[in-house]
């Protein structure tokens, strides 16, 4: 009966406690996070409590398992695969925190500051460094994981660690590629060059920089479609960052409109309308008469907004409201397309005279 009672008694209470240990650290976040809802940190950390229940359960069997006395031959098998499963709990836990320690000081420097761009920055870098340090941490418990498992690979790892200059020189010729994109990630992130967040244009397509990731960035298209490219691609080729310097943005509308188009009271009709729009920021504004051709002339109408998205829309807005206007008050100054037919065309012919074409008329 013993040879029974013992092992229940033993696990079942290893396991018991360490439930009830992870539950009164649960309990003890929410206090905190409850008491002090300025803090965000508390309620953060309670995402940790799946990962620390399992590497406290797995830590405390390692340790009492010999306690239960269970007599079999595989007892130094089950105790690596527990201290396997503390070692990779070890690092879940640890990504865990550090998610959260990384979204609170992301949001404690967001209500410290109004500079968007700093905190793009900031969060730039802090979604590159837990990538490179989950890449990390998950490389690293799977070789000990592989180790504590396997015993006998032990002497092939040491040989594997005497010949790691040369394996290090020919993974780094063949991974040539994804090294390049990782140190071009890093470049990014500590060289303010993109960010998060950014509104770009790349390959003549307008965007915003949705996620950079170790090797690749990804741009979210303003219809919702995604472009990927290698990040790469923004240390070797030139591409347009419109969150460059401050979000703020001045936007152009091209007319080509008759000679005759009252220039000075469509100007005037202009900041009307833009003293109405929300989305302009009231810092600047003109309509200029910016080329002349023999059918008719270019009207470039500028206006400043507070960043690319209220640009796009305000552009649009101005470009319908303009048109629109013309239509109504001075339809004469819309662009016209000749199609009346020359007089006496029908009577002239084409003559090639030397290397030159000339016309002659048909009755000649």
């Amino acid at each position: 009966m013993e040879d029974v009672l013992r092992p229940l008694i033993v696990l079942g209470g290893t396991v018991a406690a360490t439930v009830a240990a992870g539950l009164l650290i649960d309990r003890l976040l929410r206090y905190s996070s409850d008491k002090h809802p300025s803090k965000r940190l508390p309620g953060l950390l309670r995402r940790v409590q799946l990962p620390l229940q399992v590497l406290l359960g797995s830590t405390a069997l390692h340790g009492t398992f010999p306690l239960a006395e269970l007599d079999f031959r595989q007892e130094q098998v089950v105790r690596n695969l527990l201290a396997t499963i503390a070692i990779m709990s070890a690092a879940w836990l640890t990504i865990r925190v550090a998610d959260a320690m990384a979204e609170n000081t992301l949001h404690n420097y967001a209500d410290r500051t109004a500079d968007v761009a700093r905190v793009r920055q900031l969060n730039t870098q802090l979604a590159l460094v837990r990538r490179i340090v989950t890449a990390v941490l998950a490389l690293s418990t799977a070789a000990v994981a592989i180790l504590l498992l396997f015993p006998n690979l032990r002497t092939l790892g040491t040989s594997l660690l005497a010949s790691a200059g040369v394996i290090g020189v020919i993974a780094g010729v063949a991974a040539q590629s994804t090294l390049g994109n990782l140190m071009a990630g890093l470049q990014i992130a500590f060289g303010d060059s993109v960010k998060i967040g950014d509104t770009v244009v790349v390959e003549g397509e307008w965007g915003t920089v949705e996620e950079i990731t170790l090797a690749f960035l990804t741009v979210r298209i303003w219809d919702d479609r995604r472009l990927t490219m290698p990040v790469s691609y923004f240390n070797s080729k030139p591409y347009e960052n419109w969150s460059k310097g401050g979000p703020q943005i001045t936007g152009t509308v091209f007319l080509h409109v008759d000679h005759s188009t009252p220039v000075a009271e469509l100007r005037e009709h202009l900041y009307e309308f833009l003293r109405e729009r929300p989305d302009w920021d009231g810092r600047s504004w003109n309509l200029l008469v910016t080329d002349s051709t023999p059918t008719n002339i270019v009207l470039r109408a500028s206006m400043s907004a507070r960043n690319a998205d209220d640009v796009w829309t305000l552009r649009c807005a101005v470009r319908e409201e303009l048109v629109s206007w013309l239509s109504r008050n001075h339809p004469y100054a819309l662009p016209k397309i000749p199609t009346a037919v020359a007089p006496d065309a029908g009577h002239l012919a084409p003559v090639l005279s030397g290397s030159a074409y000339g016309y002659r008329r048909s009755s000649e």
